[in-house]
């Protein structure tokens, strides 16, 4: 018999997990498998933890999203579909001199009826005549920055006060400066001469699909659902090595040999899931380029605290999943979810509710601050925003440094740019994972699947 390739993938997040998984299980050769992970862990920005007498509080992503497939066809093939719970019906709201609940009819916060904003309190009248005369303007051209497309189609407030709070929470970014394509439910409606009409179709479409839940998690939080990905990957013989950072990899005669804190490894095939900004210094052997080009992405950093509040002490009218708050509002905090609220799981037999409160964003750096202080701002900021002071008996804090990539307008022809050249320079190198397609779970999921068969048409082609 042969002997089997060696395919190493960098990073044990769930990019690099479901790689590892989808190269082992589908691969029609031999393969060894060893997935390097810098940290103690697997999992990156999807942790579960026990809190306030609950065995699991998810400390960042607390779902995924259902209505694209790629995330729940994971949990179904490592036996969690049937785990799988949804949240309440509870509304969101937007914090701007008070509560305004988010208006329907959106999306991705881009107006799909006149009623969306014509009937809420969130705009001015003058904000709501701006948007209004949107289907009267000429087409816009796509500059690629989604905060310079929706304040020219619908004028600044609904800008600033719907689109960026709701896309800004997901990547935890300025959307002046966000890639239009990196939104592709945006993107698609710069095809059309209104973009309210044309989300207005968009929605009408969605709506003909089966009524089923947007969002879904594992009973278990969303750390069950790496955990369990981990122990299939490695009980079909894949090896996961901890504290294994990479410092330089070497390319010889097709194989490559790599570099890391836990010692030596070599393969045939490389699949790169670990953030930009710490891959780029380990690409430069192969590729100085790609390297550059990968070390000019951006990462902003986010606090997330989880707090139980005394149910005596929480204000019977606030019934809502939590609020986001505009950029011109913001002081520190930038959204609050209101997790007893959300998830019938998420509620503590003493009836506290938890709170998960996020500090930080692209251009609202935070992680300067100690823990108390952070906590501080975060307590001070939810008196403006509740009107009430909360004596949390429990707090979390939860540190996601530089962890949300930016994707910066024209994102994805520096992608191309950086893996044609990698296609050249150092073949049997690919990348996924969320500093590269698709920020989201699902997006992570799907960009692993495509890794894995590009590892196996590699492979291929070494074999003959």
């Amino acid at each position: 018999m042969s002997e089997p390739r060696r395919v190493v993938v960098v990073g044990g997040g769930i990019a690099g997990l479901t790689t590892a998984l989808t190269v082992i299980a589908d691969s029609p050769i031999p393969v060894e498998v060893t997935v390097l992970e810098a940290s103690h862990r697997v999992g990156g920005l999807i942790k579960t933890s026990p809190f306030a007498g609950l065995d699991a509080v998810d400390e960042a992503a607390d779902a995924f999203l259902t209505r694209v497939p790629w995330a729940s066809q994971l949990a179904s093939e490592l036996g969690l579909g049937a785990a799988l719970t949804a949240p309440t019906g509870a509304h969101a709201s937007i914090w701007h001199n008070g509560m305004h609940t988010i208006p329907s009819d959106v999306l991705m916060g881009v107006p799909a009826k006149m009623r969306s904003f014509a009937t809420t309190s969130l705009f001015s009248p003058l904000g709501k005549l701006r948007a209004a005369i949107e289907p009267l303007l000429p087409t816009t051209a796509d500059d690629d920055s989604i905060g310079h497309y929706i304040r020219k189609r619908f004028g600044r407030e609904i800008h600033e006060r719907l689109v960026d709070p709701l896309v800004g929470s997901i990547y935890a970014a300025d959307t002046d400066t966000f890639s239009m394509a990196a939104v592709p439910q945006i993107a698609a409606l710069t095809a059309s001469r209104s973009a309210l009409i044309a989300a207005g179709k968009a929605r009408k479409s969605a709506a003909k699909a089966p009524a089923t839940p947007i969002f879904g998690v594992p009973l278990r939080g969303m750390g069950a659902l790496v955990e369990t990905l981990s122990q299939r990957v490695t009980a079909l013989g894949g090896n996961i090595v901890f504290n294994a950072r990479v410092s330089s990899i070497q390319h010889t005669n097709n194989a490559y040999g790599i570099s890391t804190s836990a010692g030596e490894f070599s393969a045939d095939a490389i699949v790169v899931a670990s953030p930009a900004m710490h891959s780029a210094p380990f690409i430069k052997t192969i590729d100085a380029r790609a390297s550059e080009l990968l070390a000019t992405w951006h990462h902003a950093s986010v606090a997330l605290i989880t707090l139980a509040i005394p149910a005596q002490q929480w204000p019977s009218h606030l019934t809502g999943s939590g609020y986001l708050v505009p950029k011109p509002d913001q002081r520190w905090v930038t959204a609050a979810s209101f997790g007893s609220n959300k998830w019938a799981h998420w509620r503590p037999a003493d009836g506290s509710m938890i709170v998960r409160v996020s500090l930080g964003r692209d251009g609202l750096e935070v992680m300067h601050f100690d823990d108390e202080k952070l906590i501080n701002l975060a307590l001070a900021d939810m008196k403006l925003h509740l009107g009430v002071d909360l004596s949390p008996t429990e707090i979390r804090m939860s540190r996601w440094e530089n962890s949300f990539p930016q994707y910066r307008p024209h994102h994805f022809a520096k992608l191309a740019e950086i893996e044609h050249s990698l296609s050249v320079s150092a073949p049997g190198v690919f990348f996924a994972g969320a500093s590269y397609r698709g920020i989201g779970i699902p997006a992570c999921v799907q960009q692993a699947r495509i890794a894995g068969e590009s590892v196996a048409k590699h492979l291929a082609t070494l074999s003959h």
